[in-house]
């Protein structure tokens, strides 16, 4: 992937990202300025992590994980206080696009390569080095992107070597219950957290300790530290938000 754009082909992307919707699809790579793992290191958590990638965008600092993962920078957004003048005015000069803010900005810099992703017709997001870093309010604020409403059926995730974080939201615009394909493999820690309120009828296949129909309160933690016993493993939800993190078995 050299991180141009392309031409995305059809893909089945339902109201959680998941279920049966036939559109183009159109996956946004966003470097936050977070840590931020190697090609190598995502490639071994998560294979094929990558795949379909269309465009690149850099949120302020996160240029600077381009080299790493070995991508190129399709687009430049953010305030410049984390990259500099100089970092910015090298990306100009090699032909990058700049889109600069105020300082005084209302959104974060990853925020506002959420806004031109979608802007430009992303379909799909993946935030590499959105956690970590000095400030855990980023972090946090980063996780929070996810419940966006414009969101809403553009599959989003946060993606280290150590998690791969997304939101399930049910119920569907149909009413039916959202599912989630899980993509670790058997050994994968699994954590289900409700977000925002209570989420109810949830279901779980392939995981250890099984959930059949029923409720995760809002403020438990009794949905950590689930283990994924086969590859295929699905969570089904009814109603609510769940967030779900998943971690490599190799960890």
């Amino acid at each position: 992937m050299d991180g141009g754009v392309g031409h995305a082909p059809e893909s089945s992307i339902g109201s959680d990202g998941r279920g049966p919707r036939s559109m183009a699809r159109m996956v946004a790579l966003i470097l936050a300025d977070g840590d931020a793992a190697t090609r190598a290191e995502l490639d071994g958590a998560w294979p094929g992590w990558d795949a379909d990638l269309d465009l690149v965008i850099a949120a302020d600092g996160g240029a600077r994980h381009a080299t790493g993962l070995g991508v190129a920078i399709d687009l430049w957004v953010g305030d410049g206080d984390s990259l500099g003048d100089d970092g910015i005015a090298a990306l100009a000069a090699a032909g990058v696009p700049i889109e600069r803010a105020r300082p005084d900005k209302d959104e974060t810099d990853v925020e506002l390569a959420v806004d031109a992703a979608i802007a430009r017709g992303a379909t799909g997001l993946i935030v590499v080095g959105a956690l970590g870093g000095e400030r855990v309010d980023h972090a946090l604020a980063n996780v929070a992107l996810l419940a966006r409403a414009d969101l809403a059926g553009r599959p989003t995730i946060l993606l280290d070597r150590r998690s791969r974080i997304s939101l399930l939201r049910a119920p569907g615009p149909d009413g039916t219950a959202a599912r989630a394909a899980l993509e670790g493999e058997p050994g994968s820690t699994v954590s289900l957290l409700p977000w925002g309120g209570d989420a109810d009828g949830i279901t779980t296949d392939g995981l250890a300790y099984p959930l059949a129909d029923e409720a995760l309160a809002f403020g438990s933690v009794r949905g950590v530290s689930n283990v994924t016993e086969r590859r295929g493993a699905t969570v089904t939800l009814r109603r609510g938000v769940l967030l779900v993190v998943e971690s490599p078995a190799t960890l």
